[in-house]
């Protein structure tokens, strides 16, 4: 799936929190970063900055941000992390597939992929690597993405996710893998000690779409009560799934 970009694109780093501005060589691929970890995003700007034919034209830490200014640097690929604060990643790529079909998306998270990579992908985005890939192995996934390929592992290509493997069936990320994105999204929120007051805030839904999500998850995870699901939520998220 290797392919060696030839783009002949020019851009600016117009980073948020002041970064100044610098042009970026010709001959570059122009790559915008959305990512909430500050030292994660500047190691990863060093990593793609290395490269010859890549160049970061800018960066945000929230979906908010990204936006305006992905539409006015028009990247060719967003870099984008699922957990954000406010808006997740999962609804930010919705945004940018809708107001721009050609643009590429690789989705780069700490998410476990056997949940999330068949979600970004419908949700519009053109590959899945974990964080926790070699520096090489997410070049090469951003590479394979602007040569016009689908990127993820070769686990989810076979179909044989990690609990497939062990042969060792989890019930519990079964029953995750039966939420649908915007209960997914609300657990997570639950877990990062979100009310649904807040929840309804962050996600611009109505207080009653979530406590009818509330209701689902409950079910869904066999929770028997909704300070069972916070707890739950809470572990999960510490656990490091979300």
């Amino acid at each position: 799936m290797k392919s060696r970009p030839s783009g002949t694109n020019v851009c600016e780093t117009s980073a948020p929190g002041g970064d100044a501005a610098k042009p970026a060589p010709a001959a570059r691929h122009r790559i915008f970063i959305v990512e909430d970890h500050p030292v994660y995003r500047e190691g990863l700007v060093q990593t793609l900055e290395t490269e010859p034919d890549l160049a970061v034209c800018g960066e945000a830490g929230d979906a908010e941000t990204a936006l305006p200014a992905i539409g006015r640097l028009r990247p060719d690929l967003v870099v984008v992390d699922i957990t954000l604060p406010g808006k997740s990643g999962l609804e930010l790529i919705k945004e940018l597939r809708a107001v721009d079909r050609k643009i590429k998306l690789l989705v780069v998270s700490m998410h476990d992929e056997a949940l999330y990579a068949d979600r970004v992908l419908r949700a519009g985005a053109d590959g899945y690597i974990m964080k926790q890939e070699e520096p090489e192995e997410i070049v090469h996934a951003v590479r394979d993405v602007l040569g016009g390929h689908i990127y993820v592992s070769d686990e989810v290509v076979a179909g044989k996710p990690q609990a497939a493997r062990s042969r060792r069936p989890d019930p519990a990320a079964q029953q995750l893998a039966r939420l649908t994105d915007a209960e997914l999204e609300v657990l997570e929120q639950l877990g990062r000690g979100q009310s649904p007051p807040g929840i309804a805030r962050q996600l611009g839904l109505s207080r009653a779409a979530v406590t009818a999500h509330c209701t689902q998850l409950q079910r869904k995870l066999k929770m028997r009560s909704v300070h069972a699901l916070i707890r739950y939520a809470v572990c999960w998220v510490e656990m490091g799934a979300a």
